[in-house]
């Protein structure tokens, strides 16, 4: 449902800010209007999806999971797309996602969605008091017949 609601009330939203935008400014500046937020959204996705990059590349000469910069990367990706997506709606929501606080305000708030593998995300330490640990501690002998 939110997804036909995505693809089918997004497209007729923006369809009508165009027309209103249109009608006040003219239908040529109106998508000059659309390309320059396109050209200039799209440079500025790609500075800091470079410096995104870079730190991605730091943290891994380090040893480090960069697990918090690839999902930085995924928003500027989903910005990128927002940005060449004709409308000024759409435009909008890229160009504040192109804002690195808000960025890492919604990674912050989203980021315990997705639990670290092997953790239990209700427990403090990992794991519940009641659980057994994942990992048995032991040795073992082959004999052979």
């Amino acid at each position: 449902m939110l997804f036909l609601l995505l693809f089918v009330a997004a497209p007729l939203i923006e369809l009508y800010f165009l027309i209103q935008v249109g009608s006040l400014i003219g239908a040529l500046p109106t998508i000059g209007l659309s390309i320059l937020t396109a050209v200039i959204g799209g440079m500025l996705v790609r500075l800091q999806g470079l410096s995104v990059l870079m730190r991605v590349r730091d943290m891994l000469e380090h040893n480090e999971m960069p697990a918090l910069e690839l999902l930085d990367g995924a928003i500027l990706l989903i910005c990128g797309f927002a940005l060449l997506l004709p409308g000024f709606i759409t435009d909008a929501v890229g160009f504040l996602l192109l804002i690195p606080p808000f960025r890492h305000l919604l990674i912050r708030r989203y980021a315990h969605v997705v639990p670290a593998p092997g953790a239990n995300p209700a427990s403090q330490h990992g794991r519940d008091h009641n659980e057994l640990p994942h990992v048995i501690d032991g040795e073992f002998r082959r004999e052979d017949d």
